[in-house]
């Protein structure tokens, strides 16, 4: 191994700086990594690295490789059972102290009993474990690790491998890095759709283009007299119920959360053709049927009274939207805007003021071609002629629709 140390070296790290950038992520360069040091006779058996992450759940995550085939990326949220692990991990020896963290588990059984790692990685064949510093240009330090089965362990020539190709693994760790903290922030602050546009290059003011969608747009009943009275860490857990399930339902039906705007969510189903409207306008529906019954489910369980019963008003309109920047010369905003947008908002104001849980537009009555269950037309702020607004029944069985005076010939045909 004397000699083919330097050889061994010079292939990883050549590797490192130049093809693994192209690889998906951290995990598919540790595996690859891994298995190039196998095939220079460094007998690693597993390899990870640790690396903190930007994320609003998880804290940080695991690129972990095995020499019997498996890999996986693990995720550590910021729970107090992540906690106990890292504190009791050699990680965090080598956040301390900034050195290698060498365990002989072999040679010194006593040693391993330190770290419940070590103690694990024994039970299952191991016999030396290294753990080493990982630089990131910011001076951060994350942390990669090898560990082997090799009778005896790891040789000095085996850690002058390690040590040579930290540096750059480091390197290529932080561009795959810094591009998922992009990525993460962008879908956590603006949706993954808005999100991926910018990070492809959609970033300058005006520029986006008109889609079709079912615009949603949903409120509290009653919110600003709730925020003038309730203290404000129970306002936050309030509002934190009230997007969660709204973000939850609209996610689950293939929407987008595109803004919280105090107690208001707006949410978009993008659609093309004809087909494709009705089923947005049907996931719209189930989403704000979902929404309705989460809500309800909170309220139902809220027996202590942390936070007082939340109602909601949801509007659902469609037509064409501009779907990008709009903003300042320092400061845009990836949204919709348009005449479309601007009668969703009116309809969700109507639904607060007629006191029901869901009106839809004559334009969204139209794609689901029912206009039954008219609740009135009614003049609204902004626009010229009174609007149509119909209040579907969402208590049926999906699959016929929502439309009261097809609901039962539908049902009769399916059977």
């Amino acid at each position: 191994m004397v000699l083919e140390a330097p050889i061994v070296t010079a292939d990883v790290v050549q590797w490192l700086y130049s093809d693994a950038s192209q690889l998906d992520g951290t995990l598919e360069i540790v595996s690859e990594m891994a298995e190039r040091l196998r095939a220079g006779n460094v007998p690693v058996d597993r390899a990870s690295t640790g690396i903190w992450v930007v994320h609003p759940n998880v804290r940080a995550e695991q690129s972990l490789w095995a020499s019997d085939g498996t890999s996986e990326l693990r995720l550590y949220t910021s729970d107090n059972s992540s906690d106990e692990d890292y504190t009791k991990s050699p990680i965090k020896r080598v956040h301390e102290t900034l050195k290698p963290v060498r365990v002989k588990i072999e040679r010194s059984p006593e040693a391993a009993d330190e770290f419940p790692i070590t103690v694990d990685l024994r039970e299952e064949g191991y016999t030396d474990y290294v753990s080493l510093p990982m630089p990131f240009s910011d001076g951060s330090v994350k942390v990669a690790s090898f560990a082997t089965k090799a009778p005896g362990g790891f040789s000095g020539s085996h850690l002058s491998v390690f040590e040579s190709l930290i540096r750059p693994l480091a390197l290529v760790c932080e561009l795959k890095t810094l591009r998922r903290t992009a990525e993460t922030v962008l879908d956590t602050y603006v949706g993954p759709r808005a999100g991926s546009r910018v990070l492809d290059g959609t970033t300058r003011r005006g520029e986006g283009e008109w889609i079709k969608a079912v615009v949603s747009f949903a409120d509290i009943r009653g919110f600003t007299r709730l925020s003038n009275t309730l203290p404000a860490d129970k306002i936050v857990v309030f509002l934190n119920k009230y997007f969660g399930a709204m973000t939850a339902a609209v996610e689950a039906h293939g929407g987008e959360v595109l803004k919280f705007i105090g107690d208001e969510v707006m949410a978009i189903f993008p659609y093309e053709t004809q087909e494709e409207a009705r089923e947005a306008a049907m996931r719209a529906l189930l989403a704000a049927r979902d929404t309705l019954k989460r809500i309800e489910a909170i309220n139902t369980s809220n027996t202590c009274h942390a936070t007082p019963d939340m109602s909601v008003g949801i509007a659902l309109h469609a037509g064409d939207v501009f779907y990008g920047n709009v903003g300042s010369e320092t400061r845009l905003d990836f949204t919709v805007v348009g005449p479309v947008v601007n009668l969703a908002a009116r309809i969700a104001e109507l639904a607060k003021d007629l006191e029901r849980q869901v009106l839809v537009s004559d334009a969204l009555s139209e794609i689901m071609g029912c206009r039954s269950g008219l609740y009135g037309r009614y003049q609204v702020k902004g626009f010229d002629d009174p609007v149509a607004v119909y209040s579907p029944d969402l208590t049926g069985d999906p699959k016929f629709g929502y439309c009261p005076d097809k609901t039962a010939d539908l049902a009769l045909e399916a059977n």
